[in-house]
């Protein structure tokens, strides 16, 4: 039995299955480190585009406020320019300049309200908007006030609103180069951002010199035809005659007058005074309606003519008021006026 026991074949030993167990923990822990890696990467890819976008979003903005900023310089430029030195700009022409500047100002504004402020420009946009707040609604006061300023009657407030509203505007420089500027520049640098700084903006020109009421009034005195403009000496219009299409028109009784499809009224106007007067205002008056047509300049002695069309062109009876605007130092104006009754046939 011992040598039957001892012929009977041995067992093969198993293999060690220590390095197969290995290999798959390392392919395991390979294919887990190229996942990470993997993931590593996108998540720095993620970041990457939108620090991107982001930047490119800061820089925009900024490019928007710089334009919109030196538009307004520019407009500035272009207000206390006249201001100080109207040369031969009319009443009417100096009071349409400035009204063109104050929608200049309502453009400015808007545009600024609509920019959309990317990252941490939330606060700097908030004070911007207010600092065009500001600039807005005084150059809207300013317009409404200047008609006045440079007239008659009410002069002196008026010139008293314009010289408050030139604080306000003085208010709107200091709150942009003091908060809004740094505010926008210091999150440009906090990005990285170069290059795109926004300018600097100061709307009232030489300072508070404009704050004084006495300058405002000196300034808008040298404006054609202002009543601070007139010269010493006797001042006075008279209307002459006025006619319709050729047919002279008479107070007394009415007139008869062909209908046309745009009927124009001629006015003579005289200068009865001593002096040249500029920007002389004459308006026809129909149905309601105000038509107006300029003089630019009349001498003493001299007559002059202007012919303004009737549009909507009345029909039947109506009636029609002249009047040559008084100038400045016109003391006796009731020769400037006069009512027709006109039947269009």
């Amino acid at each position: 039995m011992e040598d039957s026991l001892a012929s009977r074949p041995g067992r093969r030993p198993r293999p060690p299955r220590r390095p197969e167990r290995q290999q798959i923990l390392l392919r395991r822990a390979l294919a887990l480190g190229v996942g990470l890696l993997i993931l590593i990467l996108l998540v720095l890819g993620v970041r990457g585009c939108l620090n991107a976008r982001k930047h490119r979003a800061l820089s925009d903005y900024a490019r928007n406020v710089a334009q919109i900023v030196d538009e307004t310089n520019q407009t500035s430029k272009s207000f206390f320019g006249k201001l100080s030195e109207p040369g031969a700009l009319s009443v009417t022409e100096f009071v349409a300049e400035v009204n063109a500047d104050r929608s200049a100002m309502d453009n400015y504004a808007s545009r600024i309200d609509s920019l959309d402020a990317p990252g941490d420009m939330g606060d700097a946009q908030r004070t911007l908007e207010l600092v065009y707040e500001l600039r807005s609604s005084a150059m809207t006061e300013i317009a409404e006030q200047v008609s006045t300023a440079l007239g008659d009657v009410g002069s002196e407030k008026a010139t008293a609103a314009i010289a408050n509203q030139m604080a306000k505007l003085l208010a709107s420089d200091v709150l942009y180069s003091s908060v809004a500027r740094p505010e926008i520049n210091g999150v440009l640098a906090d990005n990285g951002i170069e290059g795109d700084d926004v300018p600097e903006s100061v709307f009232l020109a030489d300072g508070t010199e404009w704050l004084d009421e006495s300058a405002v009034s000196e300034a808008l005195g040298s404006v054609s035809g202002s009543s601070a403009a007139a010269t010493p000496g006797v001042h006075g219009l008279g209307l002459i005659g006025t006619s319709i299409n050729g047919t002279e028109l008479t107070p007394e009784a009415a007139t008869a007058v062909a209908a046309e499809e745009t009927p124009e009224v001629e006015v003579e106007v005289q200068n009865q005074g001593e002096s040249t007067e500029n920007g002389v205002t004459v308006s026809v008056t129909v149905n309601g309606s105000t038509l107006q047509q300029d003089i630019s300049s009349i001498e003493a002695g001299e007559t002059e003519t202007v012919v303004i069309p009737l549009t909507p062109a009345p029909s039947g009876e109506v009636t029609l008021e002249v009047e040559a605007v008084p100038v400045p130092g016109e003391e006796v104006s009731e020769n400037n006026k006069a009512t027709y009754t006109v039947e269009f046939e």
